[in-house]
């Protein structure tokens, strides 16, 4: 059985010219999405996605539909959609669900996990620790940390955990990402992703599990802390 988890685009987008518009699409308006390249509450004009993201009618209001399905768009009846607003209650019942979930299957791939995710995740942690050190933490270093969390627990046994794990990840981040970095706290995480490493590959279930809930407790105060400043 293959637990690794599929892209958004390939494992929502319809396959076909179509669906290739629609992925694409779909793929650059999610990470503009969380990455707060939207205002909170606003009101996305169609025309100007259109033009954006050089997409035709048919599969933008696609990719609208189905961010709207995964929660990082709102739809409104006959008026179009809406970039969900934010709310302290709603950010702190991410964090708990993370806790519970990436808590689970942390512990569960570490049970499950075999020589290959040994490699593949000391591979991911090398690149992240590259790009620690090299980059601005931008883009590119985003991209890595989602690689580098989705590789941790990767092999935890369960494809819809990973689902949620990612919707919640993307969901998280639309707060953590607000305001410019941290560069104090920043490095504590950073040293916690090599901590997370080692007690994986010891196979140190429950001290990993406790590091995992410290790590996102960490990542709550940063996002909590972005959240205040733009309320």
């Amino acid at each position: 059985m293959n637990n690794s988890l599929p892209t958004s685009a390939k494992s929502l987008g319809p396959v076909g010219p179509a669906g290739t518009a629609s992925s694409r699409v779909f793929d650059h308006l999610r990470k503009d999405l969380v990455g707060g390249r939207f205002v909170a509450g606003e009101k996305l004009a169609i025309n100007a996605l259109k033009e954006r993201y050089q997409v035709g009618l048919s599969p933008l209001r696609e990719a609208l539909n189905r961010l709207a399905a995964y929660g990082l768009l709102v739809q409104e009846n006959q008026r179009g959609f809406r970039v969900p607003k934010l709310s302290r209650d709603e950010l702190d019942d991410i964090t708990q669900m993370r806790l519970e979930m990436e808590g689970m299957a942390l512990e569960r791939a570490i049970a499950n996990g075999d020589s290959l995710w040994e490699a593949d995740l000391l591979a991911a942690a090398h690149r992240l620790k590259r790009a620690d050190i090299t980059l601005d933490k931008g883009e590119e270093w985003e991209h890595l940390h989602t690689q580098f969390h989705r590789t941790l627990v990767a092999p935890c046994g369960s494809v819809w955990l990973l689902r949620f794990i990612e919707q919640l990840h993307d969901q998280f981040d639309r707060y953590r990402r607000l305001g410019p970095k941290m560069p104090m706290i920043r490095q504590e995480l950073d040293e916690q992703h090599h901590q997370l490493v080692e007690l994986a590959l010891q196979r140190e279930a429950k001290a990993a599990r406790e590091l995992m809930d410290d790590h996102i407790h960490k990542s709550y105060e940063v996002a909590l802390k972005r959240y205040q400043e733009h309320v």
